[in-house]
């Protein structure tokens, strides 16, 4: 019974002890605000600006190993959708849920976004920190430039990317029936502002990228941030537990031994042995 006992302890692998094991995490804290403004809707780019948007910020994360993502939504105003962080699962998922509806205030304030981004940054300083604009460029605000030289001055580099076509589209209305009109009546035409987000972009010590239905430029992207120097940005500790199932199975092996010289009634294997001498 103790052999049993032993055995089945053993099965169940005790672990005992510990050590502590250091993993450095090295890459750049990267930020991507995206525009979630009613003309992201529009159906320039398929399915539309939005959603190919976040398809192409999901492949992103992806490819993604020991940087730090944060996720900022913008429209009238700016907002954190995920503070930046390594966990890429919750970065997906927050990505997900996002949509014009999760905003009260409509409009496009780039300058607002690329603000909250530089606020968003851990205190790292010789980590390499770069915010990314994803938009249609339609700046309502008209600080966006300023925000992007103020950034780069703190050496935070600014990218843009530019979502739509220069010919525009109309903006389907949110319950799904005709397009957004003006106050004449006229379905509202969206077109992406390249000049704009250029401009951003050059001022931040970034690069424009403009996407279409076939690439968003995320890829580019994700090659130059590649060429970024990577710093060490966070110090995992794990605690490994050493496995402790041999000395039980080595007890257990022993007191098998032990009771075939101590058994009163011999095993019939060896009933020819004369162990202790007379019977």
């Amino acid at each position: 019974m103790l052999v049993l006992f032993l055995l089945i302890i053993a099965l169940a692998r005790p672990q005992f002890g510990s050590k502590l094991k250091d993993i450095k995490r090295e890459g750049i804290e990267l930020v991507i605000a995206l525009d979630v403004s009613n003309s992201m809707m529009a159906e320039d780019i398929a399915p539309n600006r939005l959603a190919r948007a976040k398809q192409a910020i999901n492949t992103l994360v992806t490819k993604m190993n020991d940087d730090k993502i944060g996720l900022i939504i913008f429209a009238g105003d700016a907002y954190t959708q995920l503070p930046i962080t390594g966990d890429y699962t919750s970065a997906k998922m927050f990505l997900s849920n996002i949509s014009p509806d999760i905003v009260s205030k409509q409009g496009t304030a780039i300058g607002k976004a690329i603000d909250l981004g530089m606020r968003s940054f851990t205190q790292n300083e010789e980590s390499a920190k770069v915010i990314v604009i994803i938009s249609d460029g339609e700046d309502h605000e008209g600080d966006a430039v300023d925000a992007a030289r103020l950034a780069n001055e703190k050496g935070i580099i600014v990218h843009t990317i530019g979502m739509g076509s220069s010919r525009g589209a109309v903006i389907p209305a949110k319950n799904g029936r005709g397009f957004i009109k003006d106050n004449q009546g006229n379905p509202v035409t969206s077109r992406m502002n390249p000049e704009m987000l250029s401009s951003i972009a050059k001022t931040g010590g970034g690069k424009f990228y403009k996407a279409s239905t076939g690439t968003i430029g995320l890829s580019k992207l994700y090659s130059e941030l590649q060429k970024l120097q990577k710093t060490e940005i966070e110090t995992q500790v794990y605690s490994e537990y050493d496995d402790q199932y041999a000395y039980f199975v080595l007890l257990a092996l022993i007191l098998l031994v032990a009771e075939l010289f101590i058994l009163e009634r011999k095993n019939k294997w060896l009933s020819g042995l004369k162990i202790f001498g007379q019977e």
